[in-house]
């Protein structure tokens, strides 16, 4: 419409039944538009709340082991594991360490590499692994197949 007086836009936002809404109050001269407000209002909610549905969340779930967990145990695991990644979850692997086996670490180490080489086709190491108290921990993330 061309620069305006503020009577001679509200003048015509009132002929028209609408609002005269400061889209940039900062700008000189300011600027204006003339709209159904409650309609903007009602539209702009509506974005937001389509936006926040469509918005994938990352959630970390969580993969415990005792440090002498038995094959079949193991392999469950990591189909479990394979299951988060694809569905786009990071992952914290933990291996547990009970009573006197906290004295060694180097099994727990080896079963977190037995784990990393059977997922490496669905995820990648984000955080190698490390002691934290009694758990080693290892944290993954999905492969983006795109």
């Amino acid at each position: 419409m061309g620069i305006l007086s503020a009577k001679e836009a509200l003048a015509i936002a009132e002929e028209k039944d609408l609002d005269l809404v400061k889209i940039a109050p900062q700008a000189t001269p300011p600027v204006c538009r003339i709209m159904d407000y409650g309609k903007f209002l009602f539209e702009q909610q509506k974005r937001e709340k389509e936006a926040r549905k469509n918005q994938k969340t990352m959630e970390i779930k969580e993969i415990r082991m005792s440090s002498t967990i038995d094959t079949h145990d193991f392999n469950t695991k990591v189909s479990q594991a394979i299951k988060f990644l694809s569905g786009g979850d990071k992952l914290k692997v933990s291996v547990r360490f009970r009573k006197r086996t906290v004295a060694h670490p180097q099994f727990g180490e080896e079963l977190l590499k037995n784990f990393k080489e059977a997922i490496s086709e669905f995820g990648v190491v984000d955080k190698p692994s490390k002691m934290e108290g009694r758990s080693l921990v290892m944290f993954v993330s999905p492969k983006n197949n795109k």
